[in-house]
């Protein structure tokens, strides 16, 4: 039988655990034709996930656990599970049940049916504020349009991948991840499931508003350069503007005479010039961290422990 693994990226998600599995459990036990492998990637929580996931894998010999040193963030989690799944394909799902699970059911059967990347595709968002849903977006509208391939709007991680795109994924090692970018990048056969979030229902989420800004600038940095070019198409109408402004001034002196310019005038000038340049050095600065942060050439995380029963 084929075998399919659940790759469930955890941050102290202790509530959330036990009754994720139960759920799975269900789905599992109603996709007989299969075997399945559970991994729990525990990416440095500091309550009791790891002692519950620890706990699942003596009841069920089909949950694995990866824990991870310490906290490196979803992106690196996910890349960790990857790196460690055994099966065909693999279905990366969240633990806190916004997800639902028996969406899988559908994912596998489009498998079946040889799409490479099913990916689910939200219908609605839960309860979500409407400055983060209209945000959200608006980032997916702007990296789509600055990008050479198409990126998947509401669409996130919540997907299957046959074992061709886990390897491809694999191959791609760079630490400042943005996965679902490279989801759309790795190109493959693709197939849409639409699914209603849930609402999350234990725990609190771990994402805050600037962390999520921070995902975003990841995003655009990691797949486009085009806030590079817009900085120069600044800079050259900046530079454009001024030309024009000192042709109108240098007529009027020979014209009209030369009164005093406005201190205010000049003040609005001086920092409008200056804050165009503060923003691009800024953009440049995001761009040589990133080359920066690669060029150490650390590893995307560090395993601190690994159970697996499954050959």
């Amino acid at each position: 039988m084929k075998l399919v693994s659940i790759i469930v990226p955890a941050y102290n998600e202790e509530e959330s655990v036990r009754p994720f599995y139960e759920c799975m459990k269900g789905v599992m036990e109603q996709l007989s034709d299969y075997d399945f492998e559970l991994l729990f990637v525990n990416d440095g929580s500091t309550d009791n996930t790891q002692t519950i996931v620890e706990q699942l894998a003596q009841e069920d010999s089909r949950v694995a656990f990866l824990e991870l040193s310490r906290n490196f963030g979803k992106e690196s989690a996910m890349l960790a599970g990857f790196d460690y799944v055994k099966g065909d394909c693999a279905i990366v799902i969240d633990v806190d049940l916004q997800h639902p699970p028996h969406v899988i059911v559908e994912m596998i059967s489009y498998w079946q049916q040889g799409y490479e990347d099913v990916y689910a595709k939200r219908i609605t968002r839960g309860k979500e504020s409407w400055l983060r849903r209209w945000l959200t977006m608006k980032f997916y509208r702007l990296l789509d349009r600055s990008t050479r391939f198409n990126v998947l709007q509401n669409v996130g991680d919540f997907r299957l991948l046959d074992r061709k795109c886990i390897d491809a994924l694999k191959g791609l090692r760079e630490n400042e991840r943005y996965t679902k970018g490279l989801f759309s990048w790795i190109g493959f056969r693709k197939k849409e499931v639409p699914f209603h979030q849930d609402d999350r229902k234990y725990g609190k989420s771990h994402w805050s508003m600037m962390q999520l800004t921070g995902l975003a600038i990841e995003g655009i940095t990691s797949f486009t350069t085009s806030p590079l070019r817009l900085a120069t198409i600044i800079g050259f109408l900046t530079g454009f503007g001024a030309i024009a402004y000192l042709l109108f001034t240098l007529v009027k002196v020979l014209i009209w005479g030369d009164p005093v310019a406005g201190y205010p005038t000049l003040i609005c000038v001086i920092l409008f010039l200056g804050s165009i340049q503060l923003i691009c050095i800024g953009i440049l600065g995001e761009y040589i961290g990133r080359i920066f942060i690669e060029s150490k050439r650390r590893p995307n995380y560090l395993v601190r422990n690994y159970y697996s029963s499954i050959k």
